[in-house]
């Protein structure tokens, strides 16, 4: 009896060790890790024995001090906390609108037809471009920064939840509407389901673009941040202060495109990476 109670618990944890597994770049490997030591090892030597300048290219040594000394000194706790928290609002906020708007785009004609030109027009526009605009109609305020975060999640995932629907086929809601099913019910059991796959492309491509926008806004019209502090960094020329708040940057993108995989793990096991 022992026996196939051990073989339950292993075939119930298997889906969640998968999604984990599935969240994991494919690119980690040793290899890959012991490259990256490497380089990082042979920068150290260069710099050390002269062969690069440590002004303009410091050591690893001394990048690593100085994002210890700011993670020390408590001044990075505010900086970092203040980006991930407008890149989860903003993420959200856009996400979420792009999911509705594009279901709707989806099952409607005549307002795909109306809409398509207004997001043909202004999707090609680099994001950050809308921000000072967006200051003049949400002030100066954190208002401004999270719209202008909300609009480049936006827009990513109107388009592939729009898409998404379009590739549904046709007869699999006809059959549906033939059986009796409300438009609720259609929603729920055939155009969530059916466009989820596009809707996970679009989550992907909708969070790059928040972080990228929430960093571009900070380090333009912001007191707070991970950019803020970035620019701060060249401003005092404070060069491997600066190199340390890069590391801390590519850390956030790491950990939030992780999130994102295990995301679409979980919704969506049958596409994980392999």
């Amino acid at each position: 009896m022992s026996q196939p109670t051990r073989a339950t618990t292993r075939h119930e944890g298997a889906p969640a060790t998968t999604a984990v597994r599935a969240a994991m770049p494919v690119r980690w490997t040793p290899r890959f890790l012991l490259v990256w030591v490497a380089v990082l090892a042979l920068w150290e030597v260069l710099v050390r024995v002269g062969v690069l300048r440590g002004l303009f290219l410091p050591a690893p040594s001394a990048i690593g001090q100085s994002l210890f000394t700011l993670a020390e000194s408590g001044a990075l706790a505010p900086h970092l906390s203040a980006t991930l928290l407008r890149i989860a609002v903003g993420l959200g906020m856009g996400t979420a609108v792009g999911v509705a708007l594009g279901l709707l785009m989806g099952t409607s004609r005549p307002l795909q037809r109306t809409i398509d030109p207004l997001v043909a027009a202004l999707h090609p526009i680099p994001k950050l471009a809308f921000f000072p605009l967006l200051i003049v109609l949400f002030g100066v305020g954190e208002n401004s920064k999270l719209a202008a975060v909300a609009l480049g999640a936006f827009f990513p995932m109107l388009l592939n939840t729009l898409a998404g629907v379009r590739s549904l086929n046709p007869v699999h809601l006809e059959l549906a509407k033939n059986h009796g099913a409300t438009r609720a019910q259609l929603f729920r059991r055939i155009l969530l389901p059916g466009s989820l796959p596009m809707m996970l492309t679009g989550l992907r491509l909708s969070s790059n673009v928040a972080f990228h926008s929430t960093i571009g806004v900070e380090m333009v019209g912001s007191r707070t941040g991970i950019g803020s502090l970035l620019w701060l960094s060249w401003q005092t020329f404070r060069i491997d202060q600066l190199y340390a708040v890069l590391a801390v940057i590519a850390a956030i993108g790491i950990v939030l495109a992780t999130l994102v995989r295990l995301v679409a793990a979980r919704l969506a096991p049958w596409q994980a990476e392999r």
